[in-house]
């Protein structure tokens, strides 16, 4: 009789067999294909990449004080007012200073009578010299009393035109017209002499003042055409540097750079984007990409171009010149007409497929949605049932 094996060992063969292909490795899941933005490469003209914020200052901003010290009683001027030369911009209590200046006129006079007095003694002897009846000597005598009478007179003047001088100093006067442009004291505050007081911009020729960091300062210089335009505005104006301070600012570590204005100026105060004019470069023709396209790759920069036969994308190096604002100045390696990926570049591998990122719009227009709203707001409400007792 042939053997017949019995049912078990069969199914368990079966199992045996399932068993092991459930052990074996699963096949790895296929790279997904990601969305990509594209850009394509053309050349657009070099705009001179540096734009910097600044402020419109009047060139001459003095801090005015007092020159001699003192309480101050009244304040005549507010900021942002326009003042005239010569017009009253705060006062001291004078009093002290009037009367020093009492004092010396006092001494004036006193010293006045002592001239005289000598000048009658010395014409009284000089006709008692011409008489015979006194001697030389006390001519001589005479003669310097005048002297040191006149020599004291003088004295007393000078201290009298001196004590006018700082009772006139005790009012703060405009030295020219122009706009205060601060307050840094007020009425029943002790000053000393030459404590600023007031800030006054001087009418006249306007500033644009800028900082500029350390990196860059070498590319400004005296004389440097400058474009200004306004940030609030369409106005553009036209400058050349006047001035690049010698020392950074010692908290900023920046370089204040100063540009002189042709014609009309911005209002003072104004802030405004200066934009330097560099030689050579200016205009011309280059490669301009998003710095979210660049990668490091190696010691280099490269970008992912897409390749439209096959979908994918492959690693392409390339030279990056400078910036030009927000982009990247491409020197070399691409081509107008390449398409380079613009974002998510540090997600993909080279030969990886991809597809092109097309943004979604809405479909259904908002007015469909209130119209569906309001017919459902209009709708009739269903009659009430009765509840059963």
């Amino acid at each position: 009789m042939p053997l017949v094996s019995p049912p078990w060992r069969a199914l368990g063969g079966a199992l045996l067999v399932a068993l092991l292909a459930a052990c074996g490795k699963a096949p790895p899941p296929e790279e997904p294909v990601r969305a990509v933005k594209l850009v394509t490469v053309g050349e657009t003209a070099y705009e001179a990449g540096h734009e910097y914020a600044a402020e419109v200052r009047a060139r001459v901003e003095s801090r005015l004080g007092f020159r001699v010290a003192g309480k101050i009683v009244r304040r005549a001027v507010e900021p942002g007012q326009r003042v005239q030369a010569g017009q009253l911009l705060a006062q001291l209590d004078a009093r002290d200073y009037q009367l020093a200046a009492d004092a010396a006129r006092a001494q004036v006079a006193s010293a006045t009578t002592q001239r005289d007095l000598a000048a009658a003694d010395l014409k009284r002897f000089q006709s008692l010299r011409d008489q015979g009846f006194i001697s030389g000597a006390e001519m001589e005598r005479r003669s310097a009393q005048l002297k040191a009478a006149q020599a004291t007179l003088d004295q007393a003047r000078a201290q009298q035109s001196s004590q006018g001088n700082q009772a006139a100093y005790t009012q703060l006067l405009a030295d020219a017209g122009g706009v205060v442009t601060g307050v840094d004291a007020e009425v029943g505050q002790v000053v000393a002499a030459g404590t600023p007081v007031v800030r006054l911009a001087q009418d006249g020729p306007r500033d644009v003042v800028f900082a500029v960091p350390e990196d860059r300062v070498a590319a400004v210089r005296v004389g440097q055409p400058v474009t200004v335009r306004a940030w609030a505005s369409d106005g553009q104006w036209h400058g050349s540097v006047r001035e690049v301070a010698a020392a950074a600012d010692p908290v900023t570590r920046t370089y204040a750079v100063k540009v002189a204005l042709a014609g009309e100026a911005p209002p003072l105060g104004a802030t405004v984007t200066v934009v330097p004019q560099q030689s050579g470069a200016q205009g011309a023709a280059v490669i301009k990409l998003p710095t979210s396209a660049l990668r490091r790759e190696g010691a280099g920069t490269a970008v992912w171009v897409f390749d439209e036969a096959s979908s994918s994308v492959r690693s392409q190096p390339v030279q990056v010149a400078g910036a030009d604002g927000n982009e990247a100045v491409i020197a070399d390696g691409l081509t107008p007409g390449m398409r380079v990926v613009a974002s998510g570049v540090h997600v993909l591998a080279p030969g990886q497929k991809v597809s092109v990122y097309q943004s979604k719009t809405a479909t259904a227009p908002a007015k469909t949605a209130q119209a569906a709203t309001n017919n459902v707001a209009n709708e009739p409400a269903p009659p009430a049932v009765a509840a059963s007792r």
